[in-house]
């Protein structure tokens, strides 16, 4: 079968902790619930932290645990020192950390410096115009329109729909939030403020935190002109974030010097106190160059150690084929700096679940991906047992403040609250998440079939192939081999990994819903044995079983698999054998160019002897 695409990159040896690891991101609110409430809180994180480590998991993102009004559930922080009261105590924080030291996970914690509540002190104080608050946030006049009303400055508006301006009464001027009216943004030419927030930084690292996940990164900055953003020409609702191209308030060049400015902060922290490596994880959907400079700028300055990678979630999707995630992994890997991790993420709190985006059917051959590719991975908690958006959640149970302001009629098509409902542990009330009458979200009510508690005891199952995948991923081949993808078909697509030495290990991939056919001669070399490592709880092959050496193979609809080839020692070295092979060829056509000429020599000296006698 001819092949369609090929690609081939080099990878990076993954010499840090954080450069391979699966980062396991957790949303407190709906992991599990400790003492009743209904709400998940860091009690119940520590309660579960053993099964994160049964798992293989060394790396957990907790999303905001800091104290919140909770009006878009953490994200808004009113004290940025301080633990939200249902979460826990700060003691239960220690604890927590104290356990994941003591089981080998690193605490990322996430960290969100574009704004804070509108109940943090720092915005009261800035309200009432207290010296050295003054301009902590964003503060401007606005205008007076035609009609003899006050209106905001400009035409900006908000990221969670309306003006991004809100008119405050004590301090008789607007103040901008690119979120909701309660979350202004801070001011980030003011060094007071980046001072206050490098402070909050250093707290928390000493507390013991291996990083942070930092929130919104791209809107930390906006022009002081306060200058009118362009139509976008994509609509004519005022209202919509939609309605403009965001050229003033979004990916600034002084957002890659404040990440820069952090970076130093945390080589510097790590530096002086010893252990590993203290890391930034960077949350912006932003242009594919833009996201390149947070790795490091044209000088070779290092910003984030991780620039979210987003493909996987803004570029493909149900209707994506094998060409589609060819080219979107191939991407991300040609637009990246040398020497530095790439990073792949599935999932998140802000986005459909892969079951749900994808469809149940493709949920582990997704992990097979996330997980044999290089660099970092990112598993958003539910994600490895399969979980499912859960779309019926009723408006009175609707909590997302997006979805809230867009009103009853089109809340389903902005909530982000069916990829947040409660972990499903097992098919006890509320899914084992909480013994509460009511949780702050329903639970999905598929838990009683989708659980980890059935996963663990099926013979086959997501979080059973997710667990296997975590234990592969130790191979130095998946930490420091070379990629070679290939698409096979429209349906099928494949990749290997090969690093001297090691076995070859091959992902393949059918995305569509017949089986497939395919010809493997383009990507696997003739070897002396080839096994599956992984294999989908669907598939009929199973882990350890030897193959055949014919290079078709025949992938059933939605199947993926993961094989390991070895190869003799004659074969394994393929570089050597090549250059072998061409100089042994040199040598002889050398000779045989001597021999013509030789015998040329000698004829031509038999023909002057005949002449002569």
């Amino acid at each position: 079968m001819a092949t369609a695409a090929t690609a081939s990159t080099a990878t990076e040896p993954a010499t840090d902790w954080w450069q391979h690891a699966v980062f396991y991101q957790i949303y407190p609110r709906s992991f599990s619930d400790s003492d009743g409430d209904g709400i998940g809180d860091l009690r119940g994180i520590i309660q579960r932290l053993p099964y994160l480590a049964e798992t293989g998991i060394t790396a957990a993102w907790l999303s905001p645990i800091f104290q919140s009004p909770m009006v878009d559930f953490g994200y808004d922080i009113s004290d940025f020192k301080a633990i939200h009261s249902e979460y826990g105590t700060m003691q239960d924080f220690e604890d927590l950390i104290a356990e994941a030291n003591r089981l080998d996970i690193k605490i990322i914690l996430d960290f969100v410096p574009n704004h804070s509540s509108d109940q943090c002190e720092w915005f009261k104080k800035s309200a009432e115009r207290i010296e050295g608050f003054e301009d902590f946030y964003v503060w401007a006049d606005g205008e007076i329109s035609e009609d003899g009303e006050r209106v905001p400055p400009n035409n900006w508006q908000s990221v969670f729909y309306g003006s991004a301006w809100t008119w405050h009464e004590t301090r008789q001027q607007y103040y901008l939030h690119q979120f909701t009216v309660q979350q202004p943004d801070l001011n980030f030419r003011n060094e007071a403020v980046l001072k206050a927030i490098d402070d909050v930084m250093y707290f928390w690292l000493d507390k013991g935190v291996s990083g942070f996940r930092v929130d919104a990164v791209n809107h930390l900055f906006e022009v002081p002109e306060l200058s009118d953003e362009p139509l976008s020409g994509k609509t004519s609702d005022k209202n919509s974030y939609e309605y403009t191209k965001h050229i003033y308030t979004k990916d600034l060049p002084e957002v890659n010097e404040m990440v820069q400015h952090w970076r130093l902060l945390l080589d510097d922290y790590s530096a002086k106190h010893g252990g590993s490596a203290r890391i930034m994880m960077t949350e912006a959907y932003a242009d594919l160059k833009k996201l390149m400079d947070y790795y490091e700028n044209e000088k070779g300055v290092k910003g984030s150690h991780i620039p979210f990678n987003f493909l996987f979630i803004t570029d493909l999707n149900a209707d994506s084929d094998a060409r589609d995630f060819v080219y979107n992994i191939q991407k991300w890997l040609t637009y990246m700096p040398r020497k530095h991790a790439a990073n792949w993420v599935m999932g998140n709190h802000d986005n459909p679940r892969v079951a749900s985006r994808f469809g149940p059917q493709l949920v582990d051959a997704l992990n097979m991906l996330l997980m044999t590719l290089p660099g970092v991975a990112v598993t958003y908690n539910g994600e490895e047992i399969g979980m499912q958006d859960y779309r019926d959640i009723s408006w009175e149970d609707t909590v997302d403040p997006p979805a809230r302001n867009v009103g009853p009629l089109k809340y389903q098509k902005v909530s982000r609250d069916p990829v947040r409902t409660p972990f499903q542990w097992n098919a006890d009330k509320n899914a084992g998440f909480s013994s509460a009458a009511k949780t702050w979200l329903p639970v999905h009510p598929n838990y009683k079939q989708l659980n980890l508690e059935a996963q663990k005891l099926a013979d086959k199952s997501h979080y059973k192939l997710y667990k296997m995948l975590l234990e592969l991923r130790k191979s130095p081949v998946l930490r420091e081999g070379r990629l070679h993808a290939e698409v096979l078909n429209r349906a099928v697509f494949a990749f290997k990994r090969e690093l001297k030495g090691q076995p070859t290990v091959f992902t393949l991939i059918n995305l569509g819903n017949q089986t497939e056919i395919v010809d493997l001669t383009n990507l696997i070399d003739a070897p002396e044995r080839l096994t599956v490592a992984v294999a989908g709880t669907e598939s009929e092959l199973e882990a350890g079983q030897m193959l055949s050496l014919n290079m078709t193979f025949h992938l059933m609809k939605y199947e993926a698999v993961i094989l390991r080839a070895k190869y003799s020692a004659f074969l394994a070295d393929r570089h050597a054998l090549i250059k072998t092979f061409i100089k042994s060829m040199n040598i002889i056509l050398v000779g045989l160019l001597m021999y013509k000429l030789w015998n040329n020599k000698w004829t031509k000296l038999n023909f002057n002897k005949q002449a002569i006698f």
